[in-house]
């Protein structure tokens, strides 16, 4: 017998939806402590830390994130570990996003005028003071329009964390598809879902980036 889609299956999607919240939320932690530290490494006058970053970036940037998804996986079980799936998801999101906000945060800092550069030097700050409080207060604001626009990315590829067992939105729509044969109106909800959670983040993302650019010009 062939059920229709009914209020616990809705229910089913609204708790998987807490749970893509959950790892993109973490994924973003991780990818956001990757990312700082490479974006300054980018930006530091010693080169080994500079050409590490950009290998990282590069390397990272250069595979597909169902990859470095496979990639975790496997290479954890090599290594002797079985942790759960929402950590394995997390490291390699984590690994993914922090090359994507390095490159981010790294031209935010670039950004400021080298003048600012200057000025504090000439102030006899050190590196960290300048970072403190003159390069990053600035590129923080000038970061959080494309930092905010990768959010939406970062939504829509955990959609691929299924493979290692992630009980995510999709995961839940195809769990559902299978009992109830009505992939139209499955995938139709959950992609109903995905949008509610990206619309008001790209429209939030288009709009502080007209209120950045109309700082900058004035």
């Amino acid at each position: 017998m062939i059920e229709s889609f009914g209020f616990p299956e809705f229910m089913f999607l609204i708790r998987s939806l807490g749970w893509t919240l959950a790892l993109t939320a973490s994924s973003l932690l991780l990818g956001s402590v990757i990312g700082a530290f490479f974006a300054i490494a980018r930006v530091s006058h010693n080169n080994l830390l500079r050409n590490a970053a950009v290998l990282y970036i590069q390397v990272l940037q250069g595979l597909p994130v169902l990859l470095v998804l496979f990639l975790a996986y496997f290479g954890l079980a090599y290594m002797g570990f079985d942790p759960p799936a929402l950590v394995i998801a997390t490291i390699a999101l984590g690994l993914y996003a922090g090359a994507y906000l390095a490159d981010i945060w790294r031209g935010a800092m670039e950004s400021v005028p080298y003048q600012q550069w200057e000025a504090s030097s000439s102030l006899a700050m050190t590196r960290a003071q300048q970072f403190r409080f003159i390069i990053l207060p600035q590129s923080v604001r000038i970061s959080l329009p494309p930092t905010v626009g990768f959010l939406v990315q970062l939504i829509k590829n955990t959609s691929i964390v299924s493979v290692v067992g992630y009980i995510d939105l999709m995961r839940a729509g195809e769990h559902i598809e299978t009992s109830l044969h009505s992939p139209f109106m499955v995938y139709g909800i959950v992609a109903l879902l995905y949008f509610s959670l990206c619309f008001p983040l790209s429209h939030l993302s288009k709009m502080l980036e007209r209120k950045v650019h109309a700082d900058r010009q004035n």
